[in-house]
């Protein structure tokens, strides 16, 4: 007898808090890779801009070609525990201590560059590769606990609001509590504080993987198929012509393309981002916490306000294109009223409020774009079932994965190697560089942000997926299944 997935059920706000948990253990990574490891290992430990940079960037190589394993593996997985639990369980410890060791590098690599890079590489692809293990599969769980075209935008926007939530509130109250003005100076310059953020960050992952996987736990048997329906191509490479396989859906294939180019732009952004304001417009720890905190206390709600209104009358395809052109234009208008001489000298109220306008307005519409983007994801894994018949969402998120993390090595690459070219070194501070040094750098940032993202505006507009064209799929694959 075949094995029959349950009915899908409703969906309780603990069901999605539950699920959207999972995004705080995406978000603990983020946050460190954003805001603080370029920093600390250049700025603090001594590592050359350009060292770090390749680091961070074979490391998140490393993670995009681990993604599409894990997913094609989990894909074909089976035990009672379901396709997409286990992976999850037994990723969450190893996880944690890897940020542990990532911010207290042990003694024997400290005044060797060498050995120092070998550290950062070591702690990031273990932290990479155990996040794979937990995310993928949870990323994958959206598409089977419903399917409904909105439910899974809801998911997903519990899951994003969760993921930005923590992303900027962690960073924001450490900079604020930890990283403050001491007796030692300047927080952020201080070793001992990042040992302490590393096991915080530990904590918080350990906290919020449990929720999610005893929250998800009900789910289990949504994750089991009739073996027909799932991969089952032998060995090493049939994972990989299981990643190949999906590239064969056209509207996926426009989507991946987009996606390289937004995220290698908001890559380098964000890689960019904590020096910006640390040395362009000299914020302190304190102030640059607020403008993490208010912004994305502004912007959760504002996404989350318009998910529940306009969202649900526009197309996940709409919301992607008009998302990129908001970001593009907001990304710019601050750094051009500086140029132009219109707005006030750095430490004036007014570039705080500037700074949060921007940085807010940026944020609301970047959760927008992921939620519509791993949304719409997960409706193309039943556009793949109807046209090949096997289920494949690991598979799905694991490429979109894939892809998401080329153009995320692009930003810690091209950001340590602006570092070096402008000569921005260790020991300078903010207030004490040169104007010129600071322009060259927003210019060279720039040089590479606004095409990436004029290319991603591009391909927005080739794919799409609405309501309607779901039902008709999702009709078709009931009746093969009827006829099987």
């Amino acid at each position: 007898m075949k094995n029959r997935a349950p009915e899908l059920q409703y969906l309780t706000l603990l069901d999605r808090l539950s699920y959207g948990l999972g995004g705080a253990v995406y978000a603990v990574k983020e946050a460190a890779y954003i805001m603080f490891v370029l920093l600390f290992y250049t700025q603090v430990m001594g590592l050359s801009g350009t060292a770090t940079g390749i680091v961070l960037s074979i490391s998140l190589l490393w993670d995009a070609v681990s993604d599409p394993m894990v997913g094609s593996w989990s894909d074909r997985f089976k035990s009672r525990w379901g396709r997409r639990h286990p992976f999850m369980i037994y990723s969450s410890l190893p996880l944690g201590l890897g940020f542990i060791a990532l911010f207290a590098p042990p003694e024997f690599v400290l005044g060797n560059e060498l050995w120092l890079a070998g550290w950062l590489l070591l702690c990031s692809i273990w932290i990479r590769t155990a996040l794979t293990f937990f995310s993928i599969p949870h990323y994958t769980l959206v598409a089977e606990i419903t399917q409904d075209y909105h439910d899974r935008s809801a998911l997903m926007g519990q899951r994003t609001a969760f993921l930005f939530l923590t992303t900027l509130l962690l960073p924001s109250g450490s900079l604020y509590f930890l990283f403050g003005e001491g007796t030692g100076g300047d927080g952020r310059f201080v070793a001992e504080n990042y040992v302490i953020y590393g096991c915080l960050s530990a904590l918080i992952i350990w906290i919020t993987a449990t929720g999610c996987i005893a929250g998800t736990w009900k789910f289990i048997g949504h994750t089991r198929i009739d073996p027909e329906r799932a991969p089952s191509t032998p060995g090493f490479l049939g994972l990989w012509r299981d990643f190949l396989s999906t590239f064969r859906n056209r509207n996926f294939r426009n989507l991946l393309c987009y996606d390289l180019a937004a995220t290698a732009s908001y890559g380098i952004t964000v890689a960019l981002n904590i020096i910006f304001w640390t040395y362009f417009w000299e914020l302190d720890a304190n102030e640059t916490g607020l403008v993490l905190g208010l912004s994305v206390v502004i912007a959760v709600p504002i996404a989350m306000v318009f998910l529940k209104t306009i969202g649900r009358r526009m197309h996940k395809h709409d919301i992607i294109k008009w998302a990129v052109g908001i970001m593009l234009l907001d990304l710019t208008w601050p750094y051009l009223l500086r140029f132009l001489d219109l707005i006030p000298d750095n430490d004036h109220p007014v570039i705080l409020a500037i700074l949060v306008t921007q940085n807010a307005v940026f944020m609301s519409f970047f959760i927008l774009r992921i939620v519509a983007i791993t949304s719409l994801t997960a409706d193309l894994t039943d556009e793949h079932e109807a046209e090949t018949g096997l289920r494949q969402e690991g598979g799905f998120y694991s490429v979109l994965q894939f892809t998401t993390k080329l153009g995320g090595a692009v930003g810690p690459l091209y950001g340590g190697f602006a570092l070096d070219v402008v000569g921005l070194k260790e020991g300078m501070r903010p207030g004490l560089v040169e104007q010129p040094m600071l322009d060259a750098l927003v210019l060279i940032g720039a040089a590479a942000i606004i095409p990436l993202m004029l290319i991603a505006f591009f391909f927005a507009f080739r794919f799409s997926m609405t309501e309607e064209r779901l039902l008709q799929i999702q009709g078709l694959i009931a009746r093969l299944r009827r006829h099987e």
